[in-house]
């Protein structure tokens, strides 16, 4: 939320997170860099979300009041420090909040009691944080620069796994899987010991079988795990400075963790009873995904997992170091294996960036618009991996059905529908897909399409001839100008059945010219 104009007091930079066991708030000094600055403070509460959403499908009543209460105190202690709300960066919420029935309720109540708007954090903003989570791991951890390594998140509804090939990410995905979903699952049998670890394998079995048949044929040679619950428990899992910790061990800690209480767990190692419930899911998950890859050693973070949340909730993701390059790696990856022509595909996105770029007065779209257009003219072709005819129709659903590294289910729609879009029929509310999206959402893929076709009209030949173009708005017109070419016709041919949407969107007929 934006800073309030008559706010008063220090600089600081706040940062507020509900997490799935545990509300939790930073307050630190600005940096200068686009990054967290010194910590003053971090408080930390238990707040039972998970608990409500996997065991009754939404939030009660109680805890979205106790979560109030949370926050008020937060507010206090934001007062006791000269500021206020006005000055939180970043309120953010669990992903899973978005399986409550009562989500907007929860959101509501909160925002109305507190002045707080909170934004419940999508799959394509977790796998960002999980993404910078790993790059420091790259850092104390040489040997992923060489081994091919599964960075594994055992999240409280989803595990999410990295496969990283020499230092860069290879393959993405996610399973729902998580540590609070299954805590929920067996909770009701009130078994403990043995028979506790049994019964988490036998809900566990389908997805660790499915990662291990996604990763099998990927040779991987070392595990970094993180996640709330493992990293609450390092101190107790790794000996000294290493981060390192033989399956064996995890296996014999693991045993002792079951038989005891809940009560026990809290006293013992220092964790909520809302957390107490959850280790052993999380940590038997991480077990079980390490056994079937046959690793004999896993390595798990020595930082503190909700701090490291915050110190990256303010960092843009347009700013994020490396992490638009992953997304479009990522795309590359999924063209490669659906038998994409890459020289085509990428010479379609160069010039849909020109195109973009050249043209921002009018269309006013952001940074983050042109990694989808981007990404959308990467792929716009892999329909073809079906059938040539209606492959514009068959990249849709395969877009739709495939999962791109750094994006939220939202943004692989809208990339599928540009694909859908690169030829033939423009946007038509009749196209149940096009139809389900809000207005504001409909214009900008209208946009982004208009701009897809234009390019790859001026691609047409397949053979990247049209290496560069300047533009000009007279009147009703653009002419875009193509250096190098002498004779225009095909790409001329190509505009009549290509050019019609970027008309309708904008008003601009586009007229071709030659600079050869």
């Amino acid at each position: 939320m934006e800073p309030s104009s008559d706010s008063v007091g220090p600089d600081l930079q706040v940062t507020i997170h509900i997490g799935a066991s545990t509300v939790s708030m930073l307050i630190a000094e600005p940096d200068s860099k686009d990054g967290p600055g010194e910590p003053i403070e971090f408080l930390e509460k238990p707040l039972p979300l998970a608990r409500d959403i996997f065991r009754r499908g939404r939030v009660s009543r109680a805890t979205t009041e106790h979560a109030v209460e949370i926050l008020l105190g937060f507010q206090e202690s934001l007062r006791e420090a000269g500021t206020d709300f006005s000055q939180v960066e970043r309120a953010v919420v669990t992903n899973i909040l978005a399986e409550a029935e009562n989500v907007e309720v929860f959101q509501n109540r909160l925002d109305i009691a507190c002045g707080l708007h909170l934004e419940v954090l999508d799959d394509g903003e977790m796998t960002r944080l999980i993404y910078l989570k790993t790059r420091r791991r790259l850092h104390d951890t040489p040997s992923m620069q060489k081994r091919n390594t599964l960075v594994v998140h055992v999240g409280p509804g989803n595990t999410r796994i990295l496969l990283f090939r020499k230092g860069r990410i290879d393959r993405y995905t996610s399973y729902r899987l998580g540590a609070h979903r299954t805590c929920e699952t067996v909770e009701a049998t009130h078994t403990d010991g043995a028979a506790l670890r049994r019964l988490i394998r036998e809900q566990i079995s389908g997805q660790v079988s499915q990662i291990f048949l996604d990763y099998e044929r990927d040779d991987v040679e070392d595990l970094v795990v993180i996640g709330y619950e493992i990293q609450l428990l390092v101190p107790f899992l790794t000996k000294g400075s290493s981060p390192k910790t033989s399956i064996k061990s995890l296996q014999s800690f693991v045993s002792e963790l079951a038989e005891i209480s809940e009560e026990e767990r809290v006293q013992r190692y220092q964790v909520d009873y809302h957390t107490a419930g959850a280790v052993v899911p999380a940590l038997e998950t991480n077990l079980a995904i390490a056994e079937v890859f046959k690793l004999q050693s896993l390595r798990i973070p020595g930082s503190d997992y909700e701090r490291g949340i915050h110190s990256d909730l303010p960092r843009s993701p347009s700013f994020t170091t490396g992490f638009r390059a992953e997304v479009i790696r990522s795309a590359q990856i999924l063209a490669q294996k659906f038998k994409v022509d890459a020289k085509h595909a990428g010479h379609v996105a160069k010039l849909a960036k020109i195109l973009f770029e050249e043209t921002e007065a009018i269309h006013q779209l952001n940074r983050q618009d042109a990694l989808l257009l981007e990404v959308a003219a990467i792929l716009h072709e892999c329909g073809g991996y079906i059938s040539p005819r209606s492959h514009h129709k068959h990249s849709q659903y395969l877009i739709q059905n495939s999962e791109i590294f750094g994006l939220a289910r939202p943004d692989v729609l809208t990339v599928s529908l540009l694909a859908r879009y690169h030829r033939r029929s423009g946007p038509r509310t009749r196209h149940a897909t096009y139809r389900s999206l809000s207005g504001p959402e409909r214009i900008r893929t209208a946009k982004l399409a208009a701009i897809l076709r234009v390019a790859d009209a001026l691609e047409r030949a397949h053979s990247q001839r049209v290496k560069s173009f300047t533009t000009e708005i007279t009147g009703s017109k653009i002419r875009l100008t193509l250096a190098g070419v002498t004779d225009a016709a095909v790409e001329r041919l190509a505009m009549q059945s290509k050019g019609d949407l970027f008309q309708d969107v904008f008003g601009l007929e586009v007229v071709l010219a030659e600079r050869g």
